[in-house]
């Protein structure tokens, strides 16, 4: 089963800009757009789109720091 993260776009937001932020990869946008099957593909995103952002393999997503009590 496959996780996700929830993302709300903002202003100017892009694929590959949203990829780039969660995954440090850009060109992995396409993975977020599978994941968002509703969503129209537009150059540039309209600013409060609930997006669903596919956790990848560990190595390419980025990880979260938890703070020291919820570890």
């Amino acid at each position: 089963m496959t996780e996700y993260y929830t993302y709300i776009t903002k202003d100017n937001d892009r694929w590959d800009s949203i990829a780039y932020k969660f995954y440090k990869n850009p060109t992995y946008y396409e993975e977020i757009i599978k994941a968002n099957p509703d969503v129209e593909i537009e150059p540039v995103l309209d600013a409060g789109i609930k997006l669903k952002i596919p956790v990848l393999e560990e190595s390419e997503t980025i990880q979260f720091e938890l703070p020291p009590w919820k570890k």
